[in-house]
């Protein structure tokens, strides 16, 4: 009985290094360290292994920062230590390291017609978004990949923001960075989702985590209930259970998911995305999706560019053997029954350029994709 209780024992162990080496991107002799520095659980070897990793990359960016700005200012108040172009360019440097909010907003013109009046109130009841699965587990290059991140949140300037594979340090690098975005984190600790508003454009009611029972991955629903130019909108967020598998456990969150989406208010939309690992036939042993929700690259003809959102042939962060390519990030649509209907109005992927690193913002391409609202 003894033999048996200790195989057991070991059974399970070796079970939790295999779990640590698939979320941490790491091997099992890593997990097998980091597992039994912490008594076997999980999330405290999650947590040291991240903050072992990450912690000293991003606190160095901001040692350097500081000393960066402690040397322009030596130089700016010694007369003649720098000339003018020197001066200017030492500027622009320092204001794109120190800048803590790259998406603000830019003025409205005075001078604006009727027409172009209604042309910009039209625009202002367009909801724009990004879902992107970060892969801030991978700890190669991420302050360079992080920046990256910030860099299209600027480009696109989107008003909500669906992240997957965030850690704790990630979260506030982008605090610290996106000051007119509120954060909405769906963990505090080992790696989650986030939700991220547009502070001027959408306004926050009420959010909740909602649970997947049986995962063996640390995944969960992060909902966000709010309003948008007079419209209630549901947001929800999610990484579904990863690897081949564990299809069985993925379906069923798909179906949480689903129930999720149909519990919502009739007078109310839905926007559901994220990195789902869904392949088609198991959407389609669910039931497929109901009658009401779309998957919006469906609802916009299946355009080519936009299939792979996982491409291990166009993308070389993970750096494998074989070409796996695959639409892993999805999002979902259900309009609101009763008033103006929210419909998909374009979809492209972004973080295909390759970073000054050498590497790209994630081993996922993001999703920026528009909606607009048909009052009639």
């Amino acid at each position: 009985m003894a033999t048996e209780g200790s195989a057991a024992l070991e059974d399970t162990r070796l079970g939790l290094c295999d779990e640590f080496a698939v979320i941490t991107g790491s091997d099992d002799a890593v997990g097998q360290c980091y597992l039994a520095e912490n008594d076997w659980d999980m999330e405290r070897a999650l947590n040291a292994f991240f903050e072992a990793h990450m912690d000293s990359e991003f606190d160095d960016e901001d040692s350097l920062r500081v000393k960066d700005d402690k040397d322009l200012k030596r130089k700016l108040e010694e007369p003649g230590k720098m000339d003018n172009a020197e001066t200017n360019n030492k500027k622009l440097k320092t204001s794109e390291t120190v800048c803590i909010d790259l998406t603000e907003e830019e003025p409205a013109c005075s001078s604006s017609s009727k027409a172009e009046a209604q042309e910009d109130q039209d625009q202002d009841k367009k909801l724009s978004l990004i879902s992107w699965n970060v892969d801030g587990l991978d700890t190669l290059s991420l302050t360079e990949r992080a920046r990256g991140l910030c860099s299209y949140l600027a480009l696109y300037n989107p008003d909500v923001v669906f992240l997957q594979e965030l850690i704790p340090c990630y979260v506030q690098y982008l605090k610290k960075r996106a000051v007119s975005y509120t954060v909405i984190e769906g963990n505090e600790e080992g790696y989650f989702t986030g939700l991220m508003l547009k502070k001027s454009r959408v306004t926050l009611i009420k959010s909740e985590i909602v649970a997947y029972p049986m995962t063996q991955m640390m995944r969960n629903l992060l909902v966000a209930q709010v309003n948008f130019a007079g419209q209630q909108i549901y947001l929800m967020t999610s990484h579904l259970e990863s690897c081949k598998n564990q299809s069985v456990e993925r379906m069923n969150q798909l179906r949480m998911v689903l129930k999720k989406i149909s519990e919502v208010p009739d007078n109310a939309a839905v926007i559901f995305g994220g990195d789902t690992n869904l392949r088609d036939e198991e959407v389609a042993r669910v039931g497929g999706l109901p009658a009401g929700v779309c998957d919006i690259w469906e609802s916009l003809g299946k355009p080519e560019h936009c299939r792979y959102t996982w491409d291990t042939r166009a993308n070389s962060n993970k750096s494998v053997s074989y070409v796996s390519r695959c639409r892993f990030d999805r999002i979902f649509l259900r309009p609101a029954k009763v008033g103006p209907k929210m419909l998909p109005e374009h979809m492209t992927l972004v973080g295909q350029e390759k970073l000054d690193c050498g590497r790209y913002t994630s081993d996922h391409w993001g999703i920026y994709c528009g909606f607009t609202t048909q009052t009639s």
